[in-house]
C-alpha cells in the first residue's frame, strides 16, 4: 500500500544478486533475519531524508547464484514480491536459499548481474529508480567462460565491454539506474566504479560479507536515490 509522504513518490525496485556459495552463510542468513523488516527500514529512512522521500510502491527480487557446470541450478530467479504486501512470500523465498555448492574462486557473478539488467523494471509511477544490489566476498569469473555448461544463457553477453554496455545503453533506464556492489577490492569490482550511478563498497574476501550489515545497505541505498 501506499505510503503518504511531502515529498516526491517514489516507485523503486531492487534486485538483490546473492551469492549463494558455501562462504555466504552469514549473508543470506542476514537477509533472512532482515526481510520481514526491509521495507519498514528502508521506507523509514526514506521519509527522514531532507525533503522526503515517499515510497509509492517497493518491489523486491532475489536472484541466487552458484556456478555453471558444478551445481544444478546455478541461477535460482525470484518474481518480484510487493512490498509490504507480499512481504511473507519473499521471506519465504529467500529462506529456501541455503548457501551451499560452488566451485573454486571465483564465481559466476557477473551473470548474475546481467540477468538483473534484464528485469522486467517497473514503467510507471512519478519519479523510477531501478537499483541492483550484489553481494558477494569473491572475485567473478569472465563472461562466457562456463558457456555450454549447465544451462548458461546463451543471451547473456560475450564479455565485460558488452555488459558494461548493457548498463551505459538502453537495457536500463538512464535516470533511474542504480548499482550497489558489496565485493572485494578486486577484479572486476573495482574497475567498476566509474560506470554510472555505481556504488562500490569493499567486503572481506572469504568472509561472507559478514562486515556488510543490512542497515549499512538501506542507508547506501537511501543514498544513491
Amino acid at each position: 500500500m501506499p505510503v503518504i509522504g511531502q515529498g516526491l513518490d517514489y516507485n523503486v525496485d531492487i534486485v538483490m544478486c546473492i551469492d549463494a556459495t558455501g562462504s555466504m552463510a552469514s549473508i543470506i542468513n542476514e537477509v533472512k533475519a532482515n526481510a520481514l523488516s526491509f521495507y519498514r527500514k528502508f521506507v523509514d529512512e526514506m521519509e527522514a531524508q531532507e525533503p522526503p522521500k515517499s515510497v509509492q510502491q517497493l518491489r523486491i527480487k532475489v536472484i541466487a547464484f552458484r556456478d555453471y557446470g558444478v551445481d544444478s541450478e546455478p541461477m535460482v530467479e525470484s518474481k518480484f514480491f510487493v512490498l509490504d504486501e507480499e512481504g511473507d512470500q519473499f521471506h519465504e523465498f529467500v529462506d529456501r536459499i541455503e548457501a551451499t555448492g560452488g566451485g573454486d574462486e571465483p564465481e559466476n557473478s557477473l551473470e548474475a548481474l546481467a540477468l538483473a539488467m534484464k528485469s522486467d523494471w517497473v514503467r510507471t509511477g512519478a519519479v523510477r529508480r531501478h537499483v541492483i544490489m550484489m553481494f558477494t566476498d569473491a572475485s567473478a569469473l569472465p563472461l562466457g567462460a562456463r558457456k555450454g555448461k549447465g544451462g548458461y544463457n546463451a543471451d547473456l553477453p560475450a564479455d565485460m565491454a558488452e555488459l558494461r554496455e548493457m548498463w551505459e545503453g538502453q537495457a536500463m533506464e538512464k535516470r533511474a539506474k542504480r548499482l550497489l556492489v558489496f565485493a572485494p577490492d578486486c577484479t572486476p569490482w573495482s574497475d567498476m566504479v566509474d560506470w554510472s550511478n555505481t556504488f562500490h563498497t569493499a567486503s572481506k574476501a572469504g568472509a561472507g560479507c559478514d562486515d556488510t550489515d543490512i542497515a549499512t545497505c538501506i542507508h547506501l541505498l537511501v543514498q544513491s536515490i
